[in-house]
This record gives C-alpha cells, sequence and structure tokens, in this order.
C-alpha cells in the first residue's frame, strides 16, 4: 500500500488539450512536473488514487514522492484543478524541490481554543480573513500547518501575520517586504455581536 504522501504516476505519451481529455475519459488525471534542473514531465496518475490522496490536508503542504518508472522525485503539490460542477479533478501541477534551496508554499492555518476565546464567550463572531499563508523555507522545514490561538482575543480584536509564531527556519512571505505595513494583514478578527432594536428604543429615537 502506497503512503498518503506518494503519488505513482506514468510518462504521458504526449501533450495537448485532445489528449488530455482521452486521458479524463479512462479515469486518469494528466499532471506536470517541472522544477529543479530537469526538464518538465508529462504525467497520468490514477483519478481515484488522486482523489483519495486529496482528501488528506496535509498533502498540500508536505514534501511528496512523485514516483514514475520507479523513480522517486521529490516534489510540492503546486496547484490542483478541478471541475466547476463535478467532483472531478482535471489537473495536477507538481514542483520539484531540492533538499539544499528555499521553496515557497501555502500552508493552512489551523486556529485552536475558539471555545474558550475571551471575545467569543460574551457573543462575539470569529471571522476569518485568511485560511492558509504563504511561506519560505528548506523542504526539510515545512510545516504542515500553523496554528493560531484565539484564547485571548477579545471583542474588536484582530490577529495580524506579524503576532503569529513562525516555526524555526520558517518565513511568512507576507512580512519579507520590511515596513510595509498593508503586508501585516489581518488573519483573524472577533466581531460584535449585532445589537437589533427594540420597540422600546425605537420610541426612544423618536
Amino acid at each position: 500500500m502506497s503512503s498518503v504522501f506518494e503519488f505513482v504516476a506514468e510518462a504521458r505519451e504526449r501533450p495537448g488539450t485532445a489528449y488530455a481529455k482521452s486521458v479524463r475519459r479512462q479515469g486518469k488525471v494528466p499532471a506536470v512536473i517541472y522544477g529543479g534542473e530537469a526538464g518538465p514531465e508529462m504525467l497520468v496518475l490514477d483519478h481515484n488514487e488522486v482523489v483519495k490522496h486529496l482528501a488528506h490536508e496535509a498533502v498540500y503542504s508536505h514534501i511528496l514522492d512523485v514516483v514514475v518508472a520507479g523513480k522517486v522525485q521529490k516534489a510540492i503539490l503546486k496547484s490542483v484543478q478541478r471541475h466547476p460542477a463535478k467532483a472531478k479533478v482535471l489537473h495536477l501541477d507538481f514542483l520539484r524541490v531540492k533538499a539544499n534551496e528555499k521553496l515557497k508554499a501555502q500552508v493552512p492555518l489551523h486556529f485552536i481554543n475558539e471555545e474558550i476565546c475571551v471575545g467569543a464567550k460574551v457573543g462575539g463572531v470569529v471571522m476569518h480573513s485568511l485560511v492558509d499563508i504563504e511561506v519560505a523555507c528548506l523542504p526539510e522545514d515545512l510545516p504542515e500547518y500553523i496554528e493560531v490561538d484565539l484564547a485571548s482575543l477579545d471583542l474588536g480584536q484582530s490577529l495580524h501575520v506579524s503576532q503569529l509564531s513562525a516555526p524555526k527556519g520558517v518565513e511568512f512571505l507576507a512580512l519579507s517586504h520590511g515596513d510595509d505595513h498593508d503586508a501585516d494583514v489581518s488573519v483573524v478578527t472577533i466581531v460584535p455581536p449585532k445589537v437589533e432594536k427594540t420597540e422600546t428604543d425605537s420610541e426612544t429615537e423618536e
């Protein structure tokens, strides 16, 4: 049984939209792997196996083994193209990685302690501005996710990218522009609850 992080592929015979469509009709997914010192390679993977792999969140922020004819290539999943109306994967892009070269990747944010959040306990609504964040790091330092602790956030307060704890060796690309305050975006905000006007309030205003 292959690992969740192992994608077994076959070399694709030829490029082109028509051939890609015929591949999909056979229950396969066309893909490409590129980057590093080697040239791009056109690939084909089994659709059902791809769907099983993509059901695991960690696959999107993990170093993967792309196996072609017994040869293993280390890569990250750069993009996934899905059908707009059907539960169908149309195309995958893999980016090769090298152990001594930094890579850029989107890493999911895991929000913790929402149930004991100070602002939420008094009726505030937790509004997520980001669900993932772009990082730069060596392959061995790539985190599976970044934790965002909401416990101490009060009504009206926000948590920004600069307030997140980056794991060792990991850089948040949003903060790589020095003193650019616009880059330090909000990650999550505790929004005060809406107060509905009562009849008494309306009469007082009149």
